[in-house]
């Protein structure tokens, strides 16, 4: 599957991540429409999570690359961008 460059860049950041992935709010703003493609096409994962800050709770998304995701980084037609 052919990313964009922007879709690319969401997967080799998560990628990055590792196996906990991410919940910085910067990343999912700035990747929003990419990060909902990746999701729907199983190239990562979206966990509803909540945290204790400041003894309060706060709900957070937690987005990681799945296997095929990676796979998708290594293959060929990862290559070809948009």
């Amino acid at each position: 599957m052919p990313f964009t460059r922007r879709a690319r860049l969401a997967l080799e950041i998560l990628a990055d991540a590792g196996q906990r992935g991410t919940t910085d709010p910067s990343f999912l703003a700035r990747f929003t429409p990419e990060l909902l493609d990746l999701v729907h096409d199983g190239f990562a994962t979206v966990e509803r999570e909540v945290l204790r800050v400041r003894c309060h709770p706060a709900e957070v998304a937690r987005v990681t690359i799945t296997d095929a995701g990676l796979q998708a980084l290594e293959g060929p037609s990862a290559l070809t961008l948009h």
